[in-house]
């Protein structure tokens, strides 16, 4: 048994050294660099090739005890909402872990876990599941925790942390317009209305916008 305990604390430890290893401080070049790797792919090819067996094993349960420490949740969270989008992009299935990652963030943030972790881009992947959801008022949360991180973080974070916050506050307004988001209807086979056509079309979405340099 303790064998594999070890095993399994290596698999989540694996899964935040990458994730988080390279996070630079005090430079914003650096920052922005690593916000494009975040959000823009680049860490694509390296998460299909590393850890495409150890998310098969995240709709399973076979990760659920995870849950059970701050760092461990944070790792699972991980898995489901961001592994997915990379392991499954222009797919449907992207978002097919969005309801299991999102209770756990929820959960996570009651227990006090989301509260354990010491750095704001930590707190910012613990719950953006909640951003990712389609219930405005889980939006709402994510943008006062946005906020809050904004006015808590060290100042070399503020820049970047208030672009996080105001992609939450926008993501927040696509919600509340259409209660959905658009950009998902063709991958979900859901009929877009003519309202959600026009704003498709501006190709002003959110998740697309350009990152701060």
């Amino acid at each position: 048994m303790e064998v594999a305990l070890i095993s399994k604390n290596e698999e989540f430890e694996e899964v935040l050294r990458f994730w988080f290893s390279s996070l630079p401080t005090g430079d914003h070049a650096a920052m922005a660099r690593q916000m494009e790797w975040w959000f823009r792919g680049g860490a694509d090819a390296e998460i299909i090739e590393r850890f495409s067996p150890l998310f098969v094993r995240a709709p399973k349960g076979e990760l659920d005890n995870w849950s059970q420490s701050p760092r461990s949740r944070l790792a699972l969270i991980i898995v489901l909402d961001q592994f997915s989008r990379t392991i499954h992009r222009g797919a449907a299935q992207a978002f097919a872990q969005d309801p299991k990652a999102l209770r756990f963030a929820l959960e996570g943030i009651e227990i006090g876990h989301y509260a354990a972790l010491t750095t704001p881009w930590e707190k910012t992947f613990f719950f953006l599941p909640l951003g990712h959801s389609e219930e405005l008022a889980n939006l709402e949360r994510a943008v006062n925790l946005a906020e809050e991180l904004v006015k808590e973080a060290p100042r070399e974070h503020r820049d970047m942390l208030e672009f996080s916050a105001n992609q939450a506050r926008s993501h927040r307004d696509v919600i509340a317009r259409f209660g959905r988001h658009p950009h998902r209807n063709e991958l979900l086979r859901r009929q877009s209305t003519p309202e959600e056509l026009e704003y498709l079309a501006t190709g002003q979405l959110v998740h697309t916008r350009s990152l701060p340099t």
